[in-house]
């Protein structure tokens, strides 16, 4: 579908992915660094850029930035540095930032991902540590500046321009937040800002190797949104130079900096693109270069956890899931990890991922939660998975034990069908078999068409008679009354 939108045009996408670390203090002070508090109640004179304060490194996000370059295969620089990044705006005290650009941490890396069931691999240019703004926070009639995020540590993740659809860019992002949160480096919560993703997006046609003017998307909010904001631009750029194929391609497509309006479902500029030679880079003069040993880097590549897409494989060769639904289950750590909670009290991996993923998680989405908001207990769900298993309920009943389970998500999904006497299935097989042979008796087309080969029929059948038990009926006794009934009349 994308290839007949696009037509002869070829999308070209860059990401800038910024994640903050879960370190206790900021980087360069000893402020605490969390979210959430009373405006501008965590700073110091480091954060606020007082005269005379000077910047004290913190090691963890030193650390935590080494482990994300080794799970991506990336080379580790034994020597670093940081850079000053020169701007003027109300939510950078210091007018600077500072940064790595001479001497970034980490250069180059793979990041692997799973994109509508294909493996595909995406080339890291960089990545670099660095440290927070603070927030500009805009009321009816004034602007006010919350520095407490100011100072906190960030590493930059700057891909290769080498995706080609807005699908590759966002599998790549949620790829990167994964890493992130199986390394326990951070929280990743794009709503309170600790993920947030700058695009650069330009068109050529294809054939074409050189690069057009890009433009940039600032700080989209969602990965919904990401995929919706490129969508978009991509379409706005191959209309413009549609529009105006003779003109020179930077008058058509200035370069500028976008942010994206999900209501209007447009990009809007902000301003015009600056260049790296306005940002003034120079090394940073109150902090030394970062060193680090080989031994420092073994130890810490020694120690690194299962990663995202290793599990992907694990849950494939040993679960057997569907690769989509193993691609869902480990892109969110929260969600696989309860998925091995809860494995641990039913036999079927497949019939937990799909009661995970399109019972639960979908009854909470309509009510706005997610699975880590309900307060449901992973064994809970794998013993309801396991009730079913055994026969005690039927896939009908567990539903309804499901409704009862989120309306109270402490209650233990065993004791709700023990003190419940509707969850009983139906034991009287005299009765069963009394309905199987109406069933049988009043759809004589679906007993020919099974025995013509056409096994849906046989489905049919089943339902029938699920309709006529209220649910109550075991389906794999059903599926054997059913299937003894058509034999005992053919003979």
């Amino acid at each position: 579908m994308t290839e007949i939108l696009y037509e002869n045009w070829e999308p070209v996408i860059g990401l800038e992915i910024h994640v903050q670390l879960l370190t206790r203090t900021k980087l360069f002070s000893s402020a605490p660094n969390r979210f959430g508090a009373e405006p501008n109640t965590l700073i110091t004179e480091v954060d606020t850029g007082q005269p005379g304060a000077l910047p004290t490194l913190n090691k963890e996000a030193i650390r935590l930035a080494t482990q994300f370059g080794l799970a991506i295969h990336a080379e580790i620089a034994l020597v670093s540095s940081f850079d000053r990044k020169s701007y003027f705006y109300p939510d950078s005290p210091r007018n600077f930032q500072i940064t790595q650009f001479h001497q970034p941490l980490i250069r180059g890396g793979t990041v692997t991902c799973d994109v509508e069931g294909h493996t595909r691999h995406f080339a890291v240019h960089h990545a670099h540590v660095e440290d927070d703004t603070g927030m500009l926070k805009h009321f009816s009639s004034f602007a006010g500046i919350d520095y407490n995020r100011a100072g906190a540590a960030l590493i930059e993740i700057v891909s290769e321009p080498v995706f080609r659809t807005p699908k590759e860019a966002v599998a790549y992002a949620m790829a990167i937040r994964a890493i992130m949160q199986y390394l326990n480096a951070s929280d990743c919560n794009m709503e309170e800002g600790s993920l947030r993703i700058d695009a650069n997006v330009s068109v050529r046609l294809k054939g074409e190797k050189i690069l057009r003017p890009k433009i940039e998307i600032k700080n989209m909010n969602s990965f919904h949104n990401m995929e919706l904001a490129l969508e978009v631009e991509i379409r706005r750029q191959i209309r413009a130079y549609s529009l105006r194929p003779h003109d020179p391609q930077d008058d058509v497509i200035g370069k500028g900096t976008y942010r994206f309006d999900p209501a209007q479902k447009e990009t809007i500029l902000m301003r015009r693109k600056e260049e790296a030679q306005d940002y003034r880079y120079f090394p940073e003069p109150d902090l030394p270069p970062v060193v680090l040993t080989e031994q420092y880097i073994e130890a810490l590549r020694a120690a690194l956890p299962e990663l995202p897409h290793q599990r992907y494989l694990r849950y494939i060769a040993d679960f057997k899931l569907p690769p989509a639904s193993a691609s869902l289950l480990v892109s969110d750590k929260f969600l696989s990890d309860y998925f091995e909670e809860a494995l641990a009290y039913c036999s079927r991996p497949t019939a937990l991922c799909n009661w995970l993923i399109s019972e639960f998680s979908g009854r909470l989405k309509e009510k706005g939660l997610t699975l880590q908001q309900s307060g449901l207990k992973s064994s809970n769900i794998g013993k309801l998975v396991k009730m079913i298993d055994e026969g005690t309920i039927t896939g009908k009943m567990a539903k309804l034990v499901a409704d009862e389970m989120l309306a109270d998500p402490e209650r233990d999904s065993e004791e709700i069908v023990r003190n419940n006497p509707a969850y009983r299935p139906m034991e009287d097989t005299a009765a069963l078999e009394a309905i199987v042979i109406q069933v049988v008796k009043n759809n004589p087309e679906s007993i020919a068409d099974y025995k013509t080969g056409r096994t849906k029929a046989l489905g049919f059948l089943v339902g029938q008679v699920m309709q006529k038990t209220e649910g109550k009926a075991s389906p794999a006794l059903v599926n054997e009354l059913i299937i003894k009934r058509m034999r005992d009349e053919k003979s």
